[in-house]
C-alpha cells in the first residue's frame, strides 16, 4: 500500500504539469486569438515591413494559425503580434506572455529547460561576413583580427568552439543584438561578423555599401530554427507539429519560401528537413 501510494505521488506532478499546459490550446480556442512573439531585426526571416511583421519564420507562422483555425474549429483566430529582441524572446513565451515565438530561434538542449520547440522549420549553418579589406578567405585567416556575434546565442557558441578547434586567435566581441553586430562591422570596431548564413545574405540593406563585404565558405556550426512553445505543451505542440506537416506536405512550402527568397532554390539539407517533418495522419 505504502509503495502505491509512492507512485501515485510521483504521477501526481506530471499529471499536474500536463493538465496546466494543456491550458494553452484551451485558452487559444476560448479567447478565439493567439498571441504570436516576432523579432524585429532577422531579416528575412523575421523583421517589419511598414511596420507589420513579415518574413519566412513570419509568413511560416500564419499558415500555422490557419491550420489552427481548422483543427480547433475555430474561425477566424484572431493574431496578437509582439515584438521581440534576442534577449526577450525566450522570457516571453516562458513566461506565458505569448503562446509562441516565430524568429530565428535555434533549438538547443539548454533551452529545451525553459522552453519546448516545434518541429524544425529551417536549418543553416553559422557563416562569416568579413571586410573585403581584412584580407580573411577562411576562418584561419582572421587570426589576431575580431570578430562580432550577438552574445548568448548558438552562433556565439559555435565561433568560439570552431576558434577553440582550428586554433585560431581572434578576439570574440559580444553585441546585444544584430543591429550592433552589423554596426561594429561598418564602423571597423570589428574585422567580421558571425550569424546564420542566410541571416548574413539578408543583411545587405543595413549596410551603407554592402559590397565592402563578402560571406566566406567557411560553415562553422549546425543552426536549426523552430517556432519556440510554452514548455510541456501537450496539446499546443503537436497541433503546431500537424500544420507544419500539412504546409510542408503542400505547394505552402513553396510560396512561402519563394515569397521570402525569391528564385533561390531550397539547400539540399533543407528540402530533407521538409521531408522529414511530413508526417500522414
Amino acid at each position: 500500500m505504502r509503495q502505491l501510494l509512492l507512485l501515485v505521488a510521483a504521477l501526481v506532478p506530471a499529471v499536474t504539469h500536463a493538465q496546466t499546459t494543456d491550458k494553452t490550446l484551451q485558452r487559444i480556442r476560448e479567447r478565439k486569438s493567439v498571441t504570436i512573439a516576432y523579432r524585429t531585426d532577422a531579416r528575412p526571416f523575421s523583421f517589419e515591413d511598414g511596420g507589420k511583421p513579415a518574413g519566412y519564420s513570419v509568413d511560416l507562422c500564419k499558415r500555422v494559425v490557419t491550420s489552427l483555425e481548422q483543427q480547433l474549429k475555430v474561425q477566424p483566430l484572431a493574431v496578437k503580434w509582439v515584438a521581440a529582441t534576442v534577449q526577450t524572446r525566450l522570457d516571453l513565451v516562458r513566461k506565458g506572455q505569448v503562446d509562441m515565438e516565430c524568429g530565428t530561434t535555434t533549438i538547443t538542449l539548454s533551452r529545451m529547460s525553459d522552453v519546448d520547440f516545434s518541429n524544425p522549420i529551417w536549418v543553416d549553418a553559422t557563416g562569416l561576413l568579413v571586410r573585403r579589406s581584412s584580407g580573411a578567405r577562411n576562418l584561419g585567416g582572421l587570426a589576431g583580427k575580431s570578430i562580432a556575434v550577438v552574445a548568448g546565442t548558438p552562433n556565439a557558441q559555435a565561433l568560439e568552439d570552431a576558434l577553440k578547434k582550428g586554433l585560431v586567435s581572434a578576439k570574440v566581441v559580444p553585441a546585444k543584438s544584430y543591429d550592433e553586430a552589423v554596426a561594429l562591422l561598418e564602423e571597423g570596431k570589428t574585422d567580421a561578423l558571425a550569424a546564420g548564413r542566410v541571416m548574413l545574405l539578408g543583411m545587405d540593406n543595413k549596410f551603407k555599401d554592402a559590397s565592402l563585404y563578402e560571406l566566406l565558405n567557411d560553415d562553422i556550426g549546425y543552426v536549426p530554427y523552430a517556432i519556440v512553445l510554452p514548455l510541456g505543451g501537450t496539446a499546443l505542440r503537436p497541433a503546431v507539429n500537424r500544420a507544419l506537416s500539412q504546409i510542408y506536405g503542400s505547394d505552402a512550402i513553396s510560396d512561402i519560401f519563394r515569397g521570402t527568397f525569391g528564385a533561390v532554390k531550397p539547400s539540399p539539407a533543407l528540402l530533407i528537413m521538409y521531408r522529414l517533418n511530413t508526417f500522414p495522419e
